[in-house]
Order: structure tokens, then C-alpha cells, then sequence
């Protein structure tokens, strides 16, 4: 229907002005690049914190606006209430409303999302991050976070002055184990005596900690206090924070899922950003989404891991530059099987 409109508003113009070749090279360049119309319809459900998180949403996000740019799909996006308890009815909310898929931003959703499942048998709905809802009309969409966070561990240990490094987790859950596991295997791999600091700042069913800087400004003073002068902050929002500590303290701090570096906002907060670990979720968003758009099946489990590059780390501000070759000898390790990361701390 679009399209027919586009077409129609073009043959009145050029009826009105004629058809002479001159008028032809009045034709802007790339007029017609638009994607074409999609008649998919995708509702997508932030976690706490919403699009303009830095972060974890707007690595989604990212994800949803290539499909909304390629594709030409028709896009909804919904965020929870500060403390999340309305997860389900944002599900509920966006599958009522004829949107299908329907992705779910985070673990947190897998409680709200059985039941919705349930009701809605013919919506796809795509989960991100956890793979504990069995139901056929439900994919997980899951990472490889330990090996990332094994890399960026490493450029810790590379980078460390003190041979103490910290880790600040939002919410104190297995997933986020997993980011610790990996960051300090990662950091004893290249120094095996190094101090590794670790503290989350909630705990369930409390996820006020992916979005409180001052949290993670507070927590991440402490550790600087004690020695540390690399940290690494898998904590959303409230990795901000964690920025400003290290901007006021002269040290390092690292960056999670989105390239912190190009995603901070404040450009007085890159200078301190040694690298961020880059968990891909705009690509696993969009390459989900690309298949469901082509009628492609869409496995009930798809594992993003360094082999696919849908985990790994940022090289913004070239801060790692003179420690890649050993970073990606490491990569290249863990991925022919000869390094195991461990998924536990």
C-alpha cells in the first residue's frame, strides 16, 4: 500500500510538470533507496533502563533500527516501569497488538514470558539471554559473554600498573557470573598473582543495578581506594558511573556490551575507557529478524560466540592497539579449543 502511494504521488508530478529529460535529471540521487515496505510487524521489549541506556538496549535497539532501515519492517518498542514487575504486561501488550516476532530484552523476562507464550501460541516470541522457556514459539537468542570478558580481562592485566584489577556486575545472577568468570580467567591467563576485585551492586529480584551510576560510582571508588586501577563494569547504565570514578581517580575502566567508547556521551569519559567487551546483540536482533522476514527456520538456540564474532572487543581511542597481537592470539586459542573458559567464577 505504501508503495502504490509512492507510485501514485510520482505519476501525478509528473504529469503536472511534464515528461521533457530535463525534468528526469531533476531526480535526486538515491530517491528511491528506501527499503521496501515489510509486512512484518516487531514489538520489542526493553529491559529496565530503555533505549538510551548506552548499553545493553541500545546494542537492541541498533539491531532493530538496521531491520527498520533494511528491511522495512514496522517497528513497536515498549520499556519496563523503574522496578520491571510490568515485564509481562509489555509482552502481553505488544502480542495483543498483532506484532510478531516479539523480542524480550534480558533474562528477567523468562518468568513473564512462559504465560504469555502460552496465550499467544502462533507469535514467535525471541528472548535474549536466556534459554529456560521451553515452548515452541520461543527462540533464545544467547552469548558467549565469558569469552569476551576473558579478552577484555586480559587487556586488564596487560594494561594494569598495580596488578589489581576489579569487576562491578549490576545484579548478582548466573549470567553475570559468567562476565566475571571470563574477565578474571582472562586477567590470570596473562598474570596468574593478579588481584581480582569483585562486587555487584543488587541483588535479585532487586535490577536497580543496571541503572544506578551512582552505585557504581560509589562501589567503583572503593575499589580504586583498594588498589585497583583497571575495572571492568558489567552493570548497564550504571557503568557511567563507573567512568566518572575512573576520570576522577586517573585510571582505567572497561566498557560492556556497545562500544562505550563511541556510546558514553560525554567525550571527557573516553580518555579513561580502555576498551569495552562487545556483546552483539544488534546483530543476533537484526540476523533474527532477517530470517524471519525470508521464512528461514529459526533454531530454538542460537549461541553468538567469538567464532562468529558475536562477542569480542572494542579498539575505540587505541588504548589496545599495542596489545593486540596478544589479545588475538588468545581469541584464536579459544577458539581452535585449546583455551576453556570457564562459565563460573
Amino acid at each position: 500500500m505504501r508503495l502504490a502511494a509512492v507510485l501514485t504521488v510520482a505519476s501525478l508530478g509528473l504529469m503536472a510538470c511534464g515528461s521533457s529529460d530535463d525534468n528526469d535529471e531533476a531526480v535526486e540521487p538515491g530517491a528511491a533507496s528506501a527499503a521496501p515496505a515489510s509486512d512484518l510487524k516487531v514489538g520489542l521489549a526493553y529491559d529496565v533502563g530503555g533505549r538510551g541506556d548506552r548499553s545493553f538496549n541500545d546494542a537492541a535497539a541498533a539491531g532493530l533500527d538496521k531491520a527498520v532501515a533494511e528491511l522495512g519492517i514496522e517497528k513497536e518498542e515498549l520499556s519496563p516501569n523503574a522496578s520491571g514487575s510490568d515485564r509481562g504486561d509489555n509482552l502481553r501488550s505488544l502480542a495483543e497488538g498483532g506484532f510478531n516476532p516479539v523480542i524480550a530484552v534480558g533474562f528477567a523476562y523468562a518468568e513473564s514470558l512462559e504465560p504469555v507464550a502460552a496465550d499467544f501460541p502462533d507469535t514467535t516470541f525471541l528472548i535474549v539471554d536466556d534459554a529456560s522457556v521451553k515452548a515452541d514459539n520461543v527462540k533464545a537468542l544467547l552469548f558467549a559473554e565469558e569469552q569476551g570478558s576473558f579478552l577484555v580481562g586480559a587487556a586488564a592485566a596487560l594494561k594494569s600498573k598495580t596488578g589489581n584489577v576489579g569487576y562491578i556486575g549490576g545484579v548478582e545472577t548466573p549470567l553475570l557470573k559468567k562476565f566475571q568468570a571470563g574477565f578474571t580467567a582472562g586477567a590470570k591467563q596473562v598474570k596468574a598473582d593478579i588481584t581480582v576485585q569483585a562486587k555487584y551492586l543488587s541483588q535479585p529480584p532487586d535490577f536497580s543495578g543496571f541503572g544506578s551510576p551512582d552505585k557504581g560510582r560509589e562501589t567503583a571508588n572503593g575499589m580504586y581506594d583498594s588498589g585497583a586501577d583497571v575495572i571492568y563494569a558489567a552493570a548497564g547504565g550504571s557503568g557511567t558511573g563507573v567512568f566518572q570514578a575512573a576520570l576522577a581517580n586517573k585510571t582505567l575502566a572497561i566498557g560492556v556490551d556497545s562500544d562505550q567508547y563511541e556510546s558514553v556521551g560525554d567525550a571527557t569519559l573516553q580518555p579513561v575507557i580502555l576498551t569495552s567487551m562487545l556483546k552483539r546483540v544488534d546483530v543476533a536482533v537484526f540476523e533474527t529478524l532477517e530470517k524471519f522476514a525470508n521464512d528461514e527456520e529459526i533454531p530454538a538456540e542460537t549461541v553468538f560466540d567469538l567464532e562468529v564474532d558475536g562477542v569480542g572487543y572494542s579498539e575505540s581511542g587505541g588504548f589496545v592497539t599495542d596489545i593486540k597481537p596478544q589479545l588475538e592470539e588468545l581469541k584464536a586459542k579459544i577458539i581452535a579449543g585449546e583455551i576453556t573458559v570457564p562459565t563460573t567464577p
